[in-house]
Formats: structure tokens, C-alpha cells, sequence
């Protein structure tokens, strides 16, 4: 016998997979026009969804661990992960809840699929949740899990986690993954137009990369080194994984580059599937 609830699901359409750029610190939450264009952009967001989504299960940048680990607790605290801020952005707050509920399923989910996982009851959402969320889903009323970062950084297997979840976009999951397309901190302020350059044949390989066809954008994306300035713009690629669950839990769609503007001179991008 099929449920209401079940029926509900069965007549939602599938939720788009999302990676989003999260801006630098909290930068939302102070005098910085700079990102005024991405802030936009992401409170724009929740209107283009087909319908409010039953919860969130969220990939940062900002979070690595030996297998990839869930926050199962019902209330998760915020992690101020930055540094040297005005004293009001370490007020912020995000009161939206955890789901231990989905976490197990997100667990089981990899299972599944061969991918061993674990789970934290006591780690809280860094800012590459709370800050992009705050404007997101500023009602925080969507219950959210976060999702961590395989600590070996390959981008395959990323890949494969991304496609685990998949499914969940079928029962009203919106998956987000939030990074930066250029995380270079010693390059961000530079003045050099060599480096704005090079950060632009970066992102032009980037939008290029996320629609094509799957096989393709995936086999480019386990390859991302060669890309052009991959190493000038992404010394380390933990803010670039987050596309490669994105891309792997958006599985035979293909993606468009839905934000692109210049922050101090750099490309940003973010990339929306389905």
C-alpha cells in the first residue's frame, strides 16, 4: 500500500545538484561591495528550485577526513574556521537542523556502493555551510547534513561518492557543494593581469568542462592538473572537490555555468546540474 507521503515524493520533481561558491570568510556580513554580484546570485537560488527541498545534504571545502564522515547531530553548532574578522561576524547564526535521519541514509547510501564512511555527533557546520546558507535558505528551516571531504583528495573517488547519492535528489535532497572554481589566497589580491589571465583560462576550461557529455566532463575532471593554471588556481584542490560530487551525483545531465563574474579581478563561477 503507497503512502501519502510516498505519493508526495512520487510527484515532486528531482532537485537540481549545485556547486556554489561561498565567498571568502564572511564576507556576506560586512563592507565588502565586492561580492555583492555572488551574494545576489546566491539568494537567488531557492526560487529556481522546483520546490522547497525536504533537507540538504552539503559537501565543503572546508572539511577532510579518512573516509567520508556525516554530522549526525539535531542541532549542529557553527565552526568560526576564520581568522582576523570584524567581531560581529563571529555572531552569526544559522539555527537550522541536523537530520540523523538523513545522515544514515547519505551512510547508508555509500554502503551501497562499496564506500566506507563514518559519522560525527559532535562537529558543527564550518563557514563554508553557514555563511552561503545564511543567504541560501535564510529561514533555516531545512533540515541539513554535512558531508566531508575523503582526506586523499582523489578527485575519482569524489567522483563515485557524488554518484552514491544520486538517488536522494529523487526523494527532494538538494545536494550542494560549496568550494571556490579559484582558491588561491596569495594570488586573490593580486594586481597582476598575468594572474587574472591565467585564472581566466582556468574558468574558461572549467565552464567548458561541466557541459559536456558526462563521460567526458568526468574524465576531464579526474584530469583536472592539466588543465590550464590548474596549480596557479588551486594549489590545493579541496576547494575544486566539491565539483566532483556535484558532478558525480548529477550523473547523466549535463551542467551550465550559471554565475560567472570577477571578484578583485578573478573569475569565479558556479555550476548547477538538472
Amino acid at each position: 500500500m503507497t503512502s501519502h507521503m510516498d505519493q508526495t515524493v512520487q510527484h515532486l520533481a528531482r532537485q537540481p545538484v549545485l556547486f556554489l561558491p561561498h565567498g571568502g570568510g564572511p564576507c556576506f556580513f560586512m563592507d565588502a561591495p565586492e561580492w555583492n554580484s555572488l551574494a545576489s546570485y546566491l539568494k537567488g537560488i531557492a526560487g529556481t528550485l522546483p520546490q522547497p527541498p525536504d533537507g540538504i545534504v552539503v559537501v565543503s571545502g572546508h572539511w577532510e577526513t579518512k573516509v567520508p564522515t556525516v554530522t549526525t547531530a539535531e542541532a549542529p553548532s557553527l565552526l568560526f574556521d576564520y581568522y582576523g574578522f570584524p567581531a560581529h561576524t563571529y555572531e552569526l547564526r544559522y539555527p537550522a537542523p541536523g537530520s540523523p535521519a538523513l545522515a544514515a541514509k547519505v551512510r547508508n547510501l555509500m554502503s551501497q556502493a562499496g564506500i566506507a564512511s563514518a559519522e560525527d555527533a559532535a562537529r558543527g557546520w564550518d563557514h563554508g555551510v553557514f555563511v552561503p546558507f545564511m543567504l541560501l535558505f535564510p529561514d533555516a528551516n531545512i533540515p541539513v547534513v554535512e558531508l566531508s571531504l575523503q582526506e586523499d583528495m582523489d578527485p575519482l573517488q569524489h567522483l563515485k561518492i557524488g554518484e552514491s547519492l544520486a538517488a536522494l535528489r529523487d526523494e527532494n535532497i538538494l545536494i550542494v557543494a560549496t568550494g571556490m572554481s579559484f582558491h588561491n589566497l596569495r594570488q586573490f589580491w593580486s594586481n597582476d593581469p598575468a594572474v587574472s589571465d591565467a585564472v581566466q583560462r582556468f574558468d574558461d576550461w572549467l565552464g567548458e568542462t561541466v557541459t559536456v557529455a558526462p563521460d567526458e566532463r568526468n574524465a576531464r575532471l579526474v584530469k583536472w592538473e592539466h588543465a590550464p593554471a590548474a596549480r596557479l588556481c588551486h594549489p590545493r584542490e579541496e576547494h575544486l572537490l566539491p565539483l566532483m560530487v556535484a558532478a558525480g551525483a548529477a550523473g547523466s545531465e549535463r551542467g551550465v555555468r550559471d554565475y560567472s563574474d570577477k571578484v578583485y579581478g578573478k573569475a569565479l563561477s558556479g555550476v548547477r546540474f538538472g
